[in-house]
């Protein structure tokens, strides 16, 4: 009898992947159906919904459950879900679907087929209430708004049936683990209470503080590093995760620590995000999330701790899992270590304050990074990759001002 956290909403994992002799059979039958190509977030939803990551979710929301999501958090039928699901296209297209119809969604990059949806209904939203419901604003300078706002204009809904995992077993192997892994790894090694860390960061010395934290309270930790895709001027996965499990090796003790991937894009969207990534966390296993500054941030437009709080708003039984509210870490040369703004009694004078922002800067023009924010061994992976990247990029890089989270 498992004694980890319950998956969200129905008790039991739901993913919506074929194997087997149904995929062999779904395969064919989606090649003599209407190709819809979907954007790359839309992709990372689909592997999402495949290997249960998204459970109780069955495919794309409905109008009623995109107005509900927004407004309150809530779907149609009352699930608790912070961030709308949904799927769009350009109008034309939407006019030559017809609703009850089946359609082949296949991925953006090589054309493969990705999964079968049946489109039980079309419809227009209002982007910018999306927008200003989930990231706070319409700024179009906002990744996450951009995103919304360049998709198409009319939402399908419907269930879908997946067929692949988007590559990212083959490009990653068994560092991109399903939720039904994660938990059968969580019970071998006799876990019960796990924490989950989101990254889209390799880990500097804060977040190995963030990590040993909560392995003093907790059973294991299980570093989660997102595979989707990034802005310009972010670390790649295949680089971030190699230094990660570099950390790991030398720096935590064996049988605390598992890294792992999953499948989405950042959508930067602050507190809401928080919440998304505490939901599909508890699928995964998860008792707790790491939250620490500005999680799942972009620029200035959240507050540092506006994720520690938006928990505090939500209904005592939305979510199964817990977050684990970390204020602001860093090294501090009075305490002579790691320390945070709740242990620290130091000024900003005695503590150093690095943001990822300004680490990518550092590495991108070469210059010198203090040993106490990052460990020898991660910059030495890090340096490697930013001497091999092309000028240009280094200067995007120096453009750009992100969260270190």
């Amino acid at each position: 009898m498992t004694h980890l956290v319950p998956p969200h909403g129905s008790g039991d994992l739901r993913p919506l992947r074929l194997d087997g002799a149904h995929r062999a059979s779904e395969l064919a039958r989606a090649a003599t159906l209407r190709k819809l190509r979907v954007t790359s977030r839309e992709k990372g939803d689909l592997v999402m919904l495949g290997i249960g990551g998204f459970t109780p979710l069955a495919g794309f929301m409905s109008h009623a459950d995109w107005q509900g999501v927004c407004d309150d958090m809530r779907t149609a039928d009352g699930v608790f879900w912070p961030i709308p699901i949904t799927l769009s296209t350009g109008a034309a297209t939407a006019d030559s679907i017809a609703e009850g119809s089946d359609v082949a969604l296949v991925d953006p990059d090589d054309g493969s087929i990705l999964a079968t949806m049946t489109v039980t209904a079309k419809y227009r939203i209002d982007k910018a209430h999306e927008c200003q419901s989930v990231f706070r604003t319409t700024d179009p300078a906002h990744p996450g708004v951009r995103m919304v706002m360049e998709q198409g204009e009319v939402n399908l809904a419907g269930p879908v049936r997946v067929l692949g995992d988007g590559g990212f077993g083959e490009r990653y192997g068994t560092l991109f683990r399903t939720p039904a892994e994660t938990r059968a790894e969580f019970e071998r090694l006799g876990w019960s209470r796990v924490a989950a860390f989101q990254t889209r960061n390799p880990m500097h010395r804060s977040h190995e503080y963030l990590a040993k934290v909560a392995i003093e309270v907790c059973d294991g930790v299980l570093v989660h590093s997102l595979l989707g895709n990034l802005k310009p001027g972010d670390i790649p996965a295949d680089v971030r995760t190699r230094a990660i499990a570099t950390l790991i090796e030398r720096y935590f003790r064996p049988g605390t620590v598992m890294q792992a991937g999953y499948p989405l894009d950042m959508r930067y969207a602050g507190p809401r995000e928080a919440l998304l990534h505490a939901l599909f966390r508890q699928n995964y296993g998860c008792a707790y999330l790491i939250v620490g500054r500005d999680h799942a941030g972009v620029g200035s437009y959240y507050g540092p701790f506006d994720s520690h709080r938006i928990f505090d708003s939500i209904p005592r039984d939305a979510l199964a899992i817990q977050p684990l509210k970390i204020d602001w870490t860093f090294w501090c040369y009075r305490c002579g270590g790691m320390a945070s703004a709740r242990t620290c009694p130091h000024d900003d004078a005695d503590r150093l304050l690095v943001s990822g922002s300004k680490l990518r800067m550092w590495l991108a023009e070469g210059s010198p990074v203090p040993p106490e924010f990052s460990r020898p061994e991660v910059l030495e992976i890090l340096r490697e990759y930013y001497a091999s990247i092309d000028p240009r990029d280094k200067v995007a890089v120096r453009a750009t001002g992100h969260s270190a989270r």
